[in-house]
């Protein structure tokens, strides 16, 4: 036992020199990405199935004997692991170097991928062709930047992966949840769509195109899924791609609600999605980056309520753009569209007034801006709107900004790219309608909560340390007051670094589950109401 760390102290200690074994895993993933490097500079490889093979596993394998050597040797149990010393999680030179750094790869990933070796029509270059081998392996066409991207993606997780589950590895939660984003990301959103895209290339359905994408993207993730072409790649590729387009409508009305309702939008913020799934794998070293600030909460709510107001309109226009209006053709109209999408909306609205406004509190005025607007916008579709255009902007138009300033910029660019600097999940927080949209499922009629014991609290302020979504967890945990916020992913981090066992993530029934038996120390307690309530 002489060979373990046996200090539990909660502040941490200054980072160590690095030992041998680190020193020979940095020398080795060095290697791995040196190759990668070379290859980007149009350095011309003889053998490109085996130095891709020696790039990825000394990337690979350097990152796992790091990880190995950092917390084999530890106690079981979160340490803080010195977190505020370290220049590269704390802001500092090497945090910034980072960060510019993969800003940097990010813009030239989507902007700029002839830099990468992309060529429209002729032979790869560059680190694009030294991914030929695999692309063509599985699915018999040539790489792009979005598969060199997939591959590294894909890569990270499951290396990183094994890092946090030998970190967390005391916690049984942390290590389902990481098994589960693992192989999510591995099948599911790089696997099978590279196998279907090889099935689409020998034209198996009547002639037609097997229809393949993300299969765990729900709208509006996807936000492209309703798009002409799309509905008729679905409807001409047999069973199968019908079969498609009524899962995904599914998806968003009948599925997502369901499991949203059961387990909280943590089944998929922290359980399946591909974003939420690097954030908590390599961009675990920075979570405790994120803003916990009363002014970054009030912006975080205008911002991604903003993007969801996009998105839906965004997505009602295109779908508008290329209807009709000619009833004896069209089963669907233009104005039956308009009117469909308006009752829906004012079904949700009004049912959120009348039943869970309370609740709500402040957020219900979001939520009528953001509803008035969005009616307000579909009387304007309907008498501003001609053919394909929409207030006098294509349909192509509108989808080409929301992906380029949601999907690139923020998602990408500054989502990722800024990990070092604003924390891990800066996208899920401030960017992603998806989260924004089960964040409101959550709020109003999830069986999901956090439950705290606020007698045992010591006010350490780990819990809201390692907040990824800025929330203040002490401020909760010190009057004992469930948990229940639109934000939370349930990633469980704040349970896991407890040292009192103060939280809990549970289901329960949803009576009594923002209006908790909160202990009287501090707290500001109306007692006849509680009296009235027994």
């Amino acid at each position: 036992m002489s060979n373990y760390d046996k200090s539990m102290a909660l502040t941490g200690q200054p980072p160590k020199s690095l030992s041998l074994n680190q020193k020979f895993a940095t020398v080795l993933g060095m290697i791995g990405m040196g190759i990668l490097l070379l290859a980007s500079l149009n350095v011309s490889f003889p053998n490109k199935t085996l130095w891709l093979t020696v790039s990825l596993l000394a990337i690979s394998l350097g990152t796992i004997w790091f990880s190995w050597d950092a917390y084999s040797k530890k106690l079981p149990g979160i340490k803080n692991d010195g977190v505020w010393f370290k220049s590269i999680s704390s802001r500092g030179l090497w945090g910034w170097m980072a960060g510019l750094a993969l800003t940097g790869f990010y813009i030239i990933l989507y902007f700029y991928p002839e830099y990468l070796g992309q060529v429209n029509g002729g032979e790869n270059k560059g680190v694009i062709a030294l991914f030929d081998p695999l692309s063509k392996l599985l699915s018999g066409n040539p790489a792009s930047q979005w598969f060199v991207y997939g591959t590294l993606y894909t890569v990270a997780i499951l290396i990183f992966g094994v890092k946090f589950l030998w970190k967390y590895r005391h916690n049984r939660y942390e290590r389902l949840r990481t098994f589960s984003v693992m192989f999510f990301q591995l099948a599911f959103a790089f696997i099978i769509p590279e196998v279907m895209a090889r099935l689409n290339g020998h034209k198996i359905l009547n002639g037609g195109s097997l229809p393949y994408y993300d299969l765990k993207s729900v709208w509006p993730l996807n936000y492209y899924n309703f798009e002409g072409y799309r509905i008729k790649g679905f409807l001409s590729s047999g069973d199968i791609g019908f079969a498609l387009l009524i899962f995904g409508i599914l998806s968003i009305f009948v599925i997502t609600p369901i499991l949203t309702y059961k387990y909280g939008k943590r089944w998929y913020c922290s359980w399946v999605c591909g974003c939420g799934g690097l954030a908590e794998t390599a961009g675990d070293a920075f979570r405790q980056l994120s803003d916990k600030s009363v002014s970054a909460w009030k912006i975080e709510r205008w911002v991604v309520h903003s993007v969801v107001v996009f998105v839906t309109l965004m997505t009602t226009a295109v779908v508008y753009s290329y209807l009709g209006t000619d009833t004896s053709k069209y089963w669907l109209t233009k104005s039956t569209f308009l009117i469909g999408v308006a009752v829906l909306l004012t079904f949700v609205f009004g049912w959120v007034m009348l039943f869970k406004r309370d609740q709500l509190q402040k957020d219900a005025q979001y939520g009528a801006i953001g509803y008035f607007v969005i009616i307000m916008a579909l009387i304007g579709f309907h008498f501003f709107s001609d053919g394909g255009h929409v207030f006098l902007f294509k349909s192509e138009t509108l989808r080409k900004t929301y992906s380029f300033l949601i999907g690139s910029i923020f998602s990408g660019v500054i989502g990722t790219g800024f990990y070092p600097i604003f924390g891990s999940r800066v996208w899920c927080r401030f960017g992603c309608p998806m989260a924004a949209i089960l964040g409101f499922q959550q709020r109003l009629f999830s069986r999901f909560r956090i439950t705290t014991n606020g007698g045992q609290c010591i006010s350490c302020g780990n819990c809201s340390t390692y907040c990824e979504m800025g929330i203040d967890v002490r401020a909760y945990a010190q009057k004992g007051e469930n948990i229940v916020r639109a934000s939370c992913v349930g990633c469980g981090i704040c349970s896991a670094v407890c040292p009192r066992g103060v939280l809990k993530l549970e289901n329960g029934p949803l009576e009594g589950r923002i209006d908790s038996n909160q202990i009287l120390l501090g707290n500001d307690v109306d007692l006849m109401s509680l009296v009235n309530q027994k």
